[in-house]
């Protein structure tokens, strides 16, 4: 068995057991990919992460993001937390890191002292898929065409990972009730991750989100990989500059998100507090 250390966070929140949470394993190059997800697995986290020794020039650390399904190429949460787990065991208290994932290389700016950090990054510029049916899209979480935005078309949006971005009127997020099969059937012929349905009223959004764990249909308190592609498609088609998304309030676990258009990429930040720190023994890579 190898001793690593663990970092646990609550990110896009100011206060402890709100906000998604994170846990981080540090010094994590001896653990293999089939330890990474069981581990995740373990925290039922809606992601875990593992910090490796960077095999990119320019970046600092290698982030491997696991779901209790997979390794995601890219995440907004765990990649805030992940800077934030690594400037505290580097004892800095302001720095900004270049992380390598899947999606490419993301500067991550953080901030803090103790237990209470500022993070943000740049996510990767925004990619446009197609528009989709608002009946289908919206048929996943069991709302009409009828509760779509008038204003903005439902379309899948990556800025590091493709999500279903499903704007409404503010009334329907409360009738959402998602369905896992037709949940599946909308994001995988488009390889998303997460159906983001959000409601914008000027520079504002409230949003919940959803994916497919290993138990079925799982709710996210706060999708920063889905915020940066709301931004995009509200700068797109609205101008918006700036937006500040709500989400996990119907989950008693409120987050915000704050957005931003900087030249072609979107910037994504927020709070993240630490919850506890420790060590984890994993089973040693097998060579």
């Amino acid at each position: 068995m190898s001793v690593h250390p663990l970092t646990w966070l609550d990110v896009f929140t100011d206060r402890p057991l709100a906000g998604n949470g994170l846990a981080v394993v540090g010094d994590a190059d001896a653990v293999d990919d089939a330890t990474m997800l069981l581990f995740a697995r373990e925290t039922r986290l809606s992601e875990t992460t593992f910090v490796q020794t960077a095999t990119t020039d320019g970046a600092h650390y290698r982030n491997r993001i696991w779901t209790t399904v997979a390794e995601m190429p890219f995440a907004g949460h765990p990649s805030l937390g992940t800077a934030v787990s690594v400037a505290r065991t580097r004892g800095v208290g302001e720095a900004r890191y270049h992380q390598q994932t899947p999606a490419g290389v993301q500067p991550v700016d953080v901030r803090g002292e103790g237990d209470r950090w500022r993070a943000s990054m740049l996510q990767e510029p925004a990619r446009f898929g197609p528009q989709l049916d608002p009946a289908d899209a919206l048929g996943a979480v069991g709302l009409g065409s009828e509760a779509a935005d008038a204003d903005l078309p439902v379309q899948v949006v990556s800025t590091g990972v493709p999500h279903v971005i499903a704007p409404v009127r503010a009334a329907a997020l409360a009738e959402v009730l998602p369905d896992a099969h037709r949940l599946r059937a909308l994001l995988d012929p488009h390889a998303a991750i997460v159906l983001l349905v959000a409601a914008v009223e000027g520079d504002r959004a409230e949003s919940r989100g959803f994916f497919l764990g290993v138990d079925g249909v799982v709710e996210d308190p706060a999708t920063g990989s889905a915020a940066g592609p709301l931004m995009a498609l509200t700068h797109a088609r609205l101008g918006l500059e700036r937006l500040t998304v709500r989400q996990g309030v119907e989950m008693g676990r409120p987050s915000r998100l704050d957005c931003a258009v900087e030249g072609d990429r979107v910037r994504v930040g927020g709070d993240v507090v630490v919850v506890a720190d420790g060590t984890v023994r994993l089973p040693e890579l097998k060579r």
